[in-house]
């Protein structure tokens, strides 16, 4: 038997062990679907497993279904206890004493409808990860979260709980989640199943099994770590070359620079448009030649003017829909007068990954080009209605979020397929299982101000836990920054300070003065040196601090790949015994010996830093050596974030 597994009634439950200490949870009327687009691919091996009489024992994670008769309707509950306390961590709890259950289904007559998973909820518990959100929380208790891809809005749907468990919802429906005082509720508007994942153990290990369950990241590569050049958008091949020789001038740091949209003939197409990238071969081997790649910005989008658009049109490769013509949005593309409508490529169907990687191999690739920009891939849609999408894998209700995943395997298998593999994805959404794929996520089109910053040190160490690896910012903001401005210099500069301890250090933005969308647009100067000399200083100063700390960060980043531990995480995956360390949520720990405190306040030259029990202190810049378990108010010059060593680490962030 490996499995347990109980009927009652139209419901069938099954309970399978699925990795070290974790078991997968499914349920369904009649029978359990045999289709899975889910992130659960692969069963991980695990030790002895013992079923019997109700109760399946994994490791540190014990089950036990029993059969609940009260003053309701009788039903089997599932509880989750850790096998050596005999703790409880989740338990299951009716929605009504009378009904429904803890599990609910409300068909459609298709084999689909809507389905709830109610959960006990324990005073004191808090949830962290849930993939990126712009509400600027770490801790999502008491919050309602809606399970849908959105710019900015990375929908991830697992959690880590301070209670010891991780949990994922393995289901790719558009739903939502309620974290409240009440009760812990999961929700799919239309699906077929509910399925779901949970494993027991610390922080570190939780993250551990659910990267064996998931997927592990591979390997970043070298060049990866250094310093990612982007403005809105280079309008030549010359205008981008300029910038380059220029960094090399001033023997500034570059590895990455960037052609973002529009540097197509339509959208679509795939290719450089000649009249603004005359010899990209030439461009190519100038780039090679300063050490330097081009990362190339591909948009599912598909104009009605592309030499493609008949073929995916034809072979249904586009995202269908249940109502009105294949159209998703509207942009001014090259070739358009005024904004017209554009389609989306399909990538769950896999011969639209096979066609299209076979045009960007051609295009790009075949150039030298093995750096992708996986633009809008959530995907934006206009108005937002993934549940009249219909998509090769099945209804958009059903399955939309899987859509960022997707679009990153198309180029992960391609590039895997050549003999050069070696890559990085920059993606503006991901699901479960996208760091598989080689994908980076950056936090979307977000604000020039502080809030954003703030919010930005949450959203990072939540996507972290969420199980992507390789993240970034927009340093200093997408929408707007005025590179003139005294008071936007200092929020660039202490963006900078914090960029360069993110997995990925990565320039970009909109700056002033911005044009109207369209593909004639080029945004203001977004150059290191287009921010006076002052700042211009510090930023140079932070640069050179990055690249020392590449060989540290490397290694950290080995670990996310080998143990599915993030290199930049939030102070409680380090120290989970230290109660306050749970609370602290805007410093975050650059793998094991590095504490990062960003000023995130205008005019701010200190800040209040939590130094986590269990370890001695010492401040990276100064020296001074400060006890565990204390608060300091910590010098914050404009030249300088607080960073702090442990237990007397020699790594050079101070040279």
């Amino acid at each position: 038997m490996d499995a347990l597994e109980v009927r009652f009634q139209h419901e069938v439950l099954r309970i399978e062990p699925w990795g070290t200490d974790s078991v997968r949870v499914r349920s369904a009327r009649e029978s359990i679907p045999s289709s899975d687009v889910g992130a659960l691919q692969d069963r991980p091996a695990c030790g002895p497993v013992e079923i019997s009489d109700g109760k399946l024992v994994n490791g540190e994670l014990t089950v036990v279904v029993s059969l609940v008769e009260d003053d309701g309707f009788p039903f089997p509950s599932v509880r989750f206890v850790r096998t050596s306390t005999g703790e409880e961590l989740l338990a299951e709890e009716r929605e009504h004493f009378w009904w429904p259950g803890a599990r609910v289904f409300y068909g459609n007559r298709s084999g689909a409808g809507e389905i709830h998973q109610q959960f006990k909820a324990y005073p004191g518990e808090r949830f962290y990860g849930m993939g990126q959100r712009t509400h600027g929380r770490l801790d999502h208790k008491g919050l309602a979260l809606d399970l849908v891809q959105r710019n900015a809005e990375v929908s991830i749907p697992f959690v880590l709980s301070n209670r010891g468990y991780g949990f994922l919802w393995n289901n790719p429906a558009v739903g939502r989640v309620e974290f409240a005082d009440n009760v812990t509720r999961w929700t799919a508007t239309q699906a077929r199943s509910i399925d779901y994942w949970i494993t027991a153990g610390s922080p570190s290990s939780i993250l551990s099994r659910y990267a064996d369950a998931t997927g592990h990241a591979p390997r970043l590569p070298s060049w990866a770590s250094g310093f990612w050049q982007c403005k809105l958008r280079y309008r030549s091949q010359e205008e981008l070359l300029s910038v380059v020789r220029e960094h090399k001038r001033r023997g500034l740091p570059m590895d990455v620079i960037v052609s973002d949209f529009f540097h197509w003939t339509a959208m679509g197409d795939y290719k450089f448009d000649p009249a603004e990238y005359p010899d990209p071969a030439a461009m190519m081997d100038e780039l090679s030649s300063l050490g330097v790649r081009l990362m190339v910005s591909i948009w599912p989008t598909i104009s009605p003017l592309s030499e493609n658009y008949p073929k995916l049109r034809d072979d249904g490769m586009l995202v269908g829909t249940d109502q009105g013509a294949e159209f998703h949005g509207t942009i001014r593309d090259k070739g358009m007068p005024v904004p017209m409508p554009f389609a989306f490529h399909d990538p769950t169907n896999p011969a639209t990954r096979e066609f299209l990687w076979s045009v960007a191999k051609k295009n790009y690739y075949d150039l030298g080009v093995r750096v992708w920009w996986l633009d809008a891939c959530e995907p934006e849609l206009n108005p937002g209605h993934p549940a009249n999408l219909s998509f090769h894998a099945g209804p958009g209700a059903e399955v939309a979020n899987v859509y960022p995943r997707d679009t990153a395997r198309m180029f992960f298998d391609g590039m895997t397929s050549t003999d050069d593999p070696e890559t990085v994805l920059l993606c503006r959404s991901a699901w479960a299982g996208s760091q598989k794929y080689a994908a980076a996520v950056w936090s979307g089109d977000i604000p020039a101000t502080w809030d954003a910053l703030q919010r930005q040190v949450r959203a990072g160490l939540s996507i972290a836990i969420a199980g992507i690896p390789w993240w970034t910012t927009d340093i200093g903001g997408f929408h707007g920054g005025d590179a003139s401005d005294p008071e936007y210099r200092e929020l660039i500069v202490r963006w900078f300070q914090y960029g360069a301890f993110c997995p990925l250090f990565r320039l970009h933005g909109n700056r002033e003065p911005r044009m109207s969308t369209g593909w004639d647009m080029t945004g203001g100067p977004n150059e290191v040196w287009s921010y006076g000399e002052e700042a211009y200083g510090i930023i140079r100063e932070v640069m050179f601090m990055r690249e020392r700390l590449r060989p540290y960060l490397h290694e950290q980043l080995d670990r996310a790949s080998s143990e599915g531990l993030p290199a930049m995480r939030p102070l409680f995956v380090d120290f989970p015994d230290d109660a306050r360390a749970w609370d602290v949520d805007d410093q975050l720990m650059f793998g094991p010996s590095v504490l990062v405190a960003p000023v995130l306040e205008a005019g701010a030259r200190s800040r209040s830093v939590y130094l986590p029990a269990g370890a001695q202190w010492t401040h990276a810049f100064t020296g001074e050596v400060f006890p565990g378990g204390t608060v300091i108010e910590a010098d914050a010059p404009l030249e300088q974030i607080p960073v702090y060593l442990r237990d007397g680490a020699s790594v050079p962030v101070a040279g």
